[in-house]
């Protein structure tokens, strides 16, 4: 049975069952926001905090939803912007280097006991994030998550003609990444 939004989008603004809309909201989206902010965050356990956080803001800030994009493009515009400020905060624990973020993101990929990928996955995974964080997230959205440019744009607030260049300079530095440690190619 697939519940539409707008009935969840009720039941919330509803004072008698808003707990009953809360389960089925993060019933029917947790898993595709997990995987999203999984390949920004790339820790389990960051990435279910994360998570948490994402809920709890949706919870708090949906009578403000206006309704001028889906609810589930607004919900993953609020659990980039989670993801992105918990890599902030992680930054600064790291004196705010980049590379230093990188590198412990790598680090992290390579411990991670729940990841399932093969080694081709890892090392796709170890290119991405190699990516300025603006090439990472339209990568991760177009290729992962096969959303459309005008999704994208929804989500980033950036002109579909410069989601489509970042896009394909982040394939190409990718290809190249790849090329260089001799993975086969997408």
């Amino acid at each position: 049975m697939v519940i539409e939004d707008q009935y969840i989008i009720q039941l919330l603004l509803s004072d008698k069952d808003e707990q009953k809309a809360f389960r089925l909201l993060v019933s029917k989206y947790s898993e595709r926001l997990y995987w999203h902010i999984r390949k920004i965050v790339i820790g389990h356990e960051d990435t279910d905090d994360v998570l948490q956080n994402t809920f709890i803001k949706v919870w708090k800030g949906i009578r403000e939803f206006r309704h001028e994009s889906r609810l589930y493009t607004w919900m993953y515009r609020v659990a980039t912007n989670e993801a992105l400020n918990f890599l902030q905060e992680k930054r600064r624990g790291v004196h705010g280097h980049s590379d230093e973020i990188t590198g412990m993101l790598e680090n992290q990929l390579e411990g991670d006991s729940y990841f399932a990928g093969d080694e081709i996955q890892r090392e796709l995974q170890k290119a991405v994030l190699k990516l300025p964080e603006r090439q990472r997230l339209v990568f991760n959205m177009k290729y992962f998550d096969n959303m459309k440019y005008e999704e994208i744009a929804e989500v980033l607030n950036v002109a579909v003609g410069t989601l489509k260049a970042t896009y394909h300079t982040a394939v190409k530095k990718v290809e190249e990444s790849l090329r260089l440690s001799d993975t086969i190619i997408m």
